[in-house]
């Protein structure tokens, strides 16, 4: 599973508002992952059928675990969000037999006219088919995406920092996510939180962060 943009440089010293998710966030959240969705730069050009990114990466996490789901708050709208499975393996399995299967049928038709949106089909046909990597010490993955609005503010760490409580408090002694290759600043930000490099797959990089390690702050 991938992650997008971090928004993790100093900019001025605003504070965002850090806050759980609520429901009747989710229309704001999809419109976060699409534009965001080409490794931190807006996908609306990229996907015939729009919703298919937020389909796969955040509704499906704030609809199983919305306790494992925070989000930045701006003036007018949520403008950031992290999103989590804190068991990957019990994720997929339900992701699989039970929130893929009727929403994939929404997409099919754009598959033959788009090669992007192919490609995402057959990710998510595979979620919950193919081996994990590294679960037992990192079981859960998150997904985290930021406006450009949140960037350069802190909120990234934020973030972070509250969804790692928020898991060790439940007992989970790891976490990973998988970000594309070429998306340098969300690589930077992960290393700056204490995240580990992984593996590294073709065109992406696995990062993982022990959750006995105290948060950075």
């Amino acid at each position: 599973m991938t992650s997008t943009s971090t928004g993790s440089g100093e900019g001025p010293k605003e504070r965002p508002l850090l806050r759980p998710f609520r429901h009747g966030d989710e229309d704001e959240l999809a419109d976060i992952c699409l534009r965001t969705g080409d490794s931190g730069a807006d996908a609306t050009s990229l996907y015939r059928s729009s919703g298919l990114l937020a389909d796969i990466f955040v509704l499906p996490y704030v609809a199983r675990h919305p306790e494992s789901a925070f989000v930045i708050e701006g003036p007018e709208r949520v403008v950031g969000y992290v999103v989590c499975a804190p068991n990957t393996v019990a994720f997929d399995h339900w992701f699989r037999d039970e929130w893929w299967p009727g929403r994939s049928k929404r997409h099919r038709a754009s598959a033959a006219e788009s090669r992007k949106d192919a490609a995402l089909l057959r990710y998510a046909d595979a979620v919950g088919k193919r081996p994990g990597s590294f679960l037992e010490e990192y079981p859960a993955h998150l997904h985290i995406d930021l406006l450009p609005a949140a960037q350069g503010k802190g909120a990234g760490r934020k973030l972070i920092n509250v969804l790692v409580t928020h898991l060790r408090d439940h007992g989970v002694p790891g976490v990973q996510l998988t970000t594309g290759a070429r998306n340098a600043g969300a690589i930077a930000f992960y290393t700056r939180m204490g995240f580990d490099r992984l593996h590294e797959p073709e065109g992406a990089v696995t990062f993982g962060k022990r959750l006995s390690v105290p948060s950075i702050d």
